[in-house]
């Protein structure tokens, strides 16, 4: 089948699919004039990488589980194991959002939110006030650093925290 029909087939967009073989995760064949042909293993490959991402597994976790899903004599406690360090990681990011939110919160109770010009929330961005508290700021760093497509937390389609990934 050609890519649009893969696409349909596996849930995964086109340019998606693109990206998958280009770093490596799927390999479809070529036909004569070039253009690719998945095969059912491939469309396969796709939906496992399609279930893998949407529990936010990062690509480099989900090219390790992909290598021990095709190794038929793999050790079930290597998959274990990178189950358990995405839910650490998972759970450390959930704690890091939360004191952001946290910190959002006691922001926004100390803004007056009339006519006023004076704002402890732009105060807060701007830099001239430290009302976050120094831990608090010592994590987002961390979640900036993975501000990006593939992150976990990056919502639908890499397009910034706001919900449950998307195929994509």
């Amino acid at each position: 089948m050609n890519i649009g029909e893969a696409a349909r087939a596996s849930g995964i967009s086109e340019k998606m699919i693109r990206h998958y073989e280009a770093i490596g995760l799927l390999h479809p064949a070529r036909r004569a004039n070039g253009y690719r042909t998945y095969s059912p293993g491939d469309i396969a490959v796709l939906r496992f990488i399609r279930h893998a991402r949407d529990l936010a597994f990062p690509l480099e976790d989900v090219r390790r589980l992909l290598a021990l899903w095709q190794d038929r004599g793999r050790a079930s406690a290597d998959v274990r194991r990178i189950a358990l360090d995405h839910v650490a990681a998972l759970e450390e990011k959930a704690r890091s959002l939360q004191a952001m939110a946290a910190s959002l919160r006691h922001l926004a109770e100390h803004c007056h939110g009339d006519d006023r010009p004076d704002c402890p929330i732009l105060d807060e961005l701007e830099g001239r006030h430290d009302h976050c508290a120094e831990s608090r700021r010592d994590e987002l760093p961390a979640l900036r650093a993975g501000d990006h497509p593939g992150d976990p937390l990056a919502g639908p389609a890499g397009g910034g925290a706001g919900g449950p990934r998307r195929r994509g």
